[in-house]
Parts: structure tokens; sequence; C-alpha cells
């Protein structure tokens, strides 16, 4: 793990650090992954839990009984409801999403993956992405790279791309404002 980006610190990262051990023993690291991803979405899909998760006037027996409902009707067992049972009862559900953030580092390392975020003004046809993911390949150490695109149309034309903790702005909106920059220090 000598990339930065593979790199998990903190309370978040000794939790995340924690649960892939123990997935990993227990040979459910996917499971697990599917798990939180499937928590993640239900507390962002709902302002309700992202109160309950984020707000201290809760106390941990509350938050704990309502995500026992959530675990229950997501049908979420094993490993991946005993950890958020665990941080709930530890008072530390706000980091929840960081520990998440942290366990996927460390998955995606564990599998040879790496993700890239792409913004780009128009959406990208199958050849496009195909040939974005060899681009990419190289600066991620040939690593297989995983595409989140999300259009944009604001950002005019070209791409933006963040690979780990790198950002490529390649969007003409970006190119028109330093233009304009220039022509006011010139005038």
């Amino acid at each position: 793990m000598a990339d930065d980006s593979e790199h998990v610190s903190g309370v978040a990262g000794r939790y995340a650090s924690a649960l892939y051990a123990l997935a990993d023993e227990q040979r459910q690291t996917a499971e697990v992954a599917a798990s939180l991803a499937t928590i993640q979405n239900m507390i962002g899909e709902s302002a309700d839990l992202q109160r309950l998760v984020r707000s201290p006037v809760f106390s941990s027996e509350q938050q704990t009984k309502a995500l026992n409902a959530l675990l229950e009707r997501a049908e979420i067992s094993g490993i991946a409801a005993n950890f958020v049972r665990l941080v709930a009862a530890k008072r530390r559900l706000f980091a929840l999403s960081d520990m998440t953030a942290g366990y996927n580092k460390l998955y995606d390392a564990a599998r040879g993956l790496t993700r890239a975020e792409v913004t780009s003004a128009a959406p990208l046809n199958d050849a496009q992405i195909a040939a974005l993911k060899d681009q990419l390949r190289g600066p991620s150490s040939g690593k297989d790279v995983e595409l989140s695109v999300r259009v944009d149309p604001a950002i005019i034309g070209g791409l933006i791309v963040k690979l780990g903790s790198r950002m490529i702005d390649g969007s003409l909106r970006t190119k028109l404002n330093a233009i304009r920059i220039a022509m006011k220090e010139v005038g």
C-alpha cells in the first residue's frame, strides 16, 4: 500500500482496518463491501437517516434501535451489521461514511483496483470510457480502473479527472477562465 490514495488513517481508518481484517479473515470482503454500499445508499437517500447518523442529540440506544430496523429491512446481517451496531454503540456513527470509504480503499487495493471520478460535459460512450480507462491505467501503476462518470454541461467541454488525490482539470471552462485572467493581467 505505497500509494497515498490507499492509505487510511485516524479513527475512521482504524475502524476500517479492523473491519477489513475481520472480513478478510472470514473471507467475506466482497459481502461486507456490498453491505456497506447498501447502507451508505440508504443513508444518502434519506434526510431522516442522515440526521440520525450525524446528530449528537440521539442516544446510542436510539441510533441502534433505528439501525437495527434498517439492517433488517435491507436484509443485512453478519459482519457488516455487527460493525454498524458497534459503531453506533461507540458513538462514532457520524464517521460511518469515512469508515466505509477507508474499507473500500483497502478492499480496492487488495483487488488491484483504483477508482477515478470523471466529469464530462456530455455523456461518454463505451469506446471513450474504455480509452479513458486505458489512459488512466498508467498513472495508477497498471491497476484496473473503475470509473464513476458524472455529466456536468457547465464545464462546456473536455474532462475533469480525479484519480486518488490527483486531479486533472482539462475542462474548457477552466481554460477560458485562465485566458480571461491572463487578459486582465495584460490590460
